[in-house]
């Protein structure tokens, strides 16, 4: 017997509801628009010119994801935020090298297609577009039925930036005396979820309770903040003033410190120089975690480190906090002794 005629959406692909999700999407991306952009969204490519601005440019590029405090969204229903992580942790990525971020582009699956939810993802990407000043120029929307649980979906992104050849960070000027200066977080940033959501399974706490004058739930997922207009700031009005800059990721301040440290190095970090957030004490006595496994998981409320010279450090700081930084002077750099660690917080 024939089968009846069969359509994509009956095997479980709405391409209305893509259009009407590009639709949506159409001036949110618009708001995030640079003049160097050419063509509109919803082509095949997306187009970017570069223009002279730069006589040797150099372009950076950074791609990352948002891990698993994706699965703390579907669980809480709240999805206009972590758009903003993802842009977050690429371009605080490629910020790193002095690179200005020029566009972005996302990548946004599901098994089936909710155009609210998307669109609301999305809401939080232009957002963190705007924030670093950087162009939403494209992106891919996947609808792959049995791909994914009912209500799930994953994220990727991808930023593309440029810096002159001669103004690029790599750290290699950082020697013993300099001084680390941290900026602090908004939260937990997009790394350490997976610890987070086993400390809230074993503790069961409640998510709509008062934490510090807000819902837990809004603090949990709080998103990433973005150091890019501040630190190009900093670095166009001071050129060479900033020797390195570590964005605190997976791995902490233990484990990403020492990325921009030269061979024989050491970063010693001073524990009292910043109050850990409230965040953070809840969740190491919550779980008993132990200090050295914080600084390893978390951010611990230092979200970027910045390495300059002794000599440059009030102004670094003072330019960082005019431009709405909250700067807290962390430790020094110095000669590592042998066997030693190259990032310490004591």
């Amino acid at each position: 017997m024939p089968l009846t005629s069969l359509t994509y959406r009956d095997a479980g692909v709405d391409i209305e509801a893509g259009d009407a999700l590009v639709d949506r999407i159409k001036p949110m991306a618009k708001r995030t628009m640079r003049p160097e952009v050419l063509g509109n969204i919803g082509g095949f490519g997306a187009l970017f010119e570069l223009t002279g601005k730069y006589k040797e440019p150099v372009l950076v590029s950074g791609t990352d994801g948002v891990g698993t405090k994706l699965k703390l969204a579907f669980e809480l229903n709240k999805h206009d935020t972590v758009g903003q992580d993802l842009v977050a942790m690429s371009v605080n990525d490629i910020l790193v090298q002095g690179a200005e971020p020029l566009f972005f582009l996302d990548y946004f699956a599901c098994g089936k297609l909710d155009v609210d939810t998307a669109a609301d993802v999305i809401k939080g990407i232009a957002t963190g577009c705007e924030l670093s000043g950087c162009a939403l120029i494209g992106g891919e929307t996947a609808e792959m039925p049995g791909m994914y649980p009912d209500g799930e979906y994953d994220l990727a992104g991808f930023a593309v930036g440029a810096v002159e050849k001669s103004e690029i960070i790599t750290g290699q000027t950082i020697q013993a005396g300099d001084v680390v200066l941290g900026l602090a977080s908004s939260g937990a940033h997009s790394n350490g979820y997976s610890l987070i959501r086993k400390v809230i399974e074993l503790t069961k706490p409640n998510l709509d309770a008062d934490f510090h004058g807000r819902p837990l739930r809004d603090v949990v997922l709080e998103p990433t903040r973005l150091y890019v207009k501040s630190m190009l700031s900093l670095m166009k009005a001071n050129p060479g003033m900033v020797k390195g800059m570590a964005h605190i990721t997976g791995g902490g301040l233990l484990e990403n410190l020492p990325r921009v440290l030269p061979e024989g190095l050491t970063a010693e970090l001073r524990a009292d120089a910043w109050q850990m957030p409230p965040l953070f004490q809840w969740l190491q006595g919550a779980g008993n975690i132990e200090p050295k496994e914080m600084y390893r998981t978390f951010n611990c409320g230092i979200g970027m480190c910045v390495v300059v010279a002794a000599a440059d450090a009030a102004t670094a700081a003072q330019a960082l906090r005019d431009a709405g930084e909250t700067v807290y002077e962390l430790g020094t750099v110095r000669a590592q002794a042998k066997g030693e660690a190259p990032t310490l917080v004591v």
